[in-house]
């Protein structure tokens, strides 16, 4: 499965060092060497406290070399959190590097994992080769870091499958060099951005995640190093659109954003900075593996919420969220008609690791309900409208928060928008917006309003609004509209009558 011709370069755009498939092999080898020394077994499991690095891909293929299962973890975390993941997932062993916490180590030796340091690979180098393809091969925690941890299991199997649908769909050549600005702790960084391009033989330019002073040198960076591919969040493209000049070279080629829908308007300013009109959004699912559909030719007129067809996945819009019963076809909606997204695919997770309650809530005879709420329209394409939780209704009234923040995101001095439900003694849930603007002056103010009121009907415009400085994020550069929705409600919100007041009297 991983031979030595099969990866490209490993490279850090914003430092010197450049691997080659040589050098990562012979990392890999010493890496192997070091597991069998610690007695590393098929299916135990070991924590990786660190990423977006070499050393991080060179440890994972020495993992799966060894039929071990890797457990990439968000370096962010804090001792405590850690502690809780590894009780669940019980590591036998777990790496950090020199960035990582002494509280980390030590609690997880406090978990009965051995800690180590990647650098510590010791003599001697081992060529083991015990891969199967139904091995545990990667568990990616989406949730419960103080709690109950959801951890995504998959399979060697699963994510070969994801792989193989994207060569189906997508032009290999345009992979060639493929920059990552994004975790390695998740799917949408790991799997799809780092490993399907890397894993094919080309090379990848991996950098430190979420960096605003990074992602201000991108336009240089795509130039120096003729990047032809990258993938990112819409709130890494907000920043680079302020931030960074465009590219002058002209070396992309295609272009994936994903996590959350690009709106129209910021899909046309992707286009106009990066010089290429193959940028689509890129429908990405943890449990199936992240990128299951998209635009084979993104060549499109944008939309709201546009995704696209399957890549190696079935797609349908049910009226059905339930998962107690099978799925009958007269369930399934009328085109442009909205439902519940559910998604059948050969790279669908194994499960919920140790978990089957939180599976049997999510799948139904190999049919994954996402949770998320979309049509297909006339031409068979999905388009997305938002999350079944956080569907706001108004006395009967469905209003979905992503066609809201579409409309403000338009808006020329808005940089970001989340709207949410808010409690409503009358009808039961309204709307609530958060903003971030780039200037908040009653003017300013005035105008918002008066473009909402001419873009959105009355009971869809929002009775509070939040001026933020920023909108709070998860480390996977989503938003969780009830954390902000709780971080609002910490402060007062926005007096709007008395700024169109004082604006009707200027």
């Amino acid at each position: 499965m991983f031979t030595e011709l099969s990866v490209g370069h490993l490279v850090e755009p914003f430092g010197s060092r450049r691997w080659s498939p040589a050098e990562i092999h012979s990392q890999i080898r010493k890496r192997l060497a070091r597991f069998e020394r610690l007695g590393l077994r098929p299916g135990d499991r070991v924590f990786l406290l660190f990423g977006n690095r070499p050393e991080f891909f060179a440890e994972l293929l020495a993992l799966w070399k060894l039929g071990a299962c890797a457990v990439p973890v968000d370096a962010r975390l804090t001792a405590f959190e850690v502690e809780t993941l590894a009780r669940a997932a019980e590591p036998k062993l777990a790496v950090g590097d020199e960035a990582t916490s002494a509280e980390s180590l030590a609690a997880l030796e406090r978990a009965g994992a051995r800690a180590l340091l990647t650098g510590e690979t010791g003599p001697g180098e081992s060529d083991a080769a015990r891969v199967r393809l139904d091995d545990d091969a990667l568990i990616l925690f989406t949730s419960g870091s103080t709690g109950e941890p959801k951890g995504v299991l998959h399979t060697h199997r699963s994510l070969r499958a994801r792989w193989m649908g994207l060569r189906e769909h997508l032009p290999d050549e345009v992979f060639a060099r493929t920059l990552c600005l994004l975790p390695t702790h998740f799917g949408h960084g790991l799997i799809c951005n780092c490993l399907f391009p890397w894993l094919s033989g080309h090379d990848l330019y991996i950098a430190p995640p979420f960096r605003p002073d990074l992602v201000a040198q991108l336009g240089r960076v795509l130039d120096e190093h003729a990047i032809t591919f990258m993938s990112s969040v819409p709130p890494i493209w907000k920043l680079a659109l302020k931030l960074a000049r465009p590219p002058q070279r002209g070396s992309l080629r295609r272009v994936h954003v994903g996590s959350a829908p690009l709106s129209a308007a910021l899909w046309e300013d992707i286009r106009r900075w990066t010089g290429t009109r193959q940028v689509c959004n890129a429908y990405g699912i943890t449990e199936t593996g992240s990128w299951v559909a998209g635009l084979d030719d993104a060549d499109v007129p944008v939309q709201d919420g546009l995704i696209g067809r399957g890549w190696g996945a079935v797609i349908q819009v049910l009226k059905t969220n339930a998962t107690t019963q099978p799925l009958q076809p007269e369930l399934a909606c009328e085109p442009g008609e909205s439902g519940y997204v559910w998604l059948n695919t050969p790279a669908l997770m194994k499960g919920y690791f140790r978990r089957d309650d939180l599976t049997a809530r999510a799948v139904v005879d190999g049919w994954f309900m996402t949770g998320d709420i979309g049509f297909l329209d006339e031409h068979g394409r999905l388009v997305l409208r938002g999350r079944e939780r956080d569907e706001i209704n108004k006395g009967g009234m469905k209003i979905y928060p992503a066609d809201v923040d579409a409309v403000v995101e338009r808006f020329a001095g808005v940089t970001d928008v989340c709207t949410f439900a808010l409690d409503d003694p009358i009808y039961g849930q309204s709307v609530g917006m958060a903003v971030v603007l780039q200037n908040g002056s009653d003017e300013t103010l005035c105008a918002l309003y008066a473009w909402m009121k001419s873009h959105l009907a009355e009971h869809k415009l929002p009775s509070r609004w939040w001026v933020l400085e920023t909108i709070p994020r998860t480390s996977r550069g989503k938003v969780n509209r009830d954390a902000v929705k709780a971080a609002c409600q910490r402060q007062p919100p926005l007096d709007l009558p008395a700024v169109l007041a004082r604006a009707a009297r200027s």
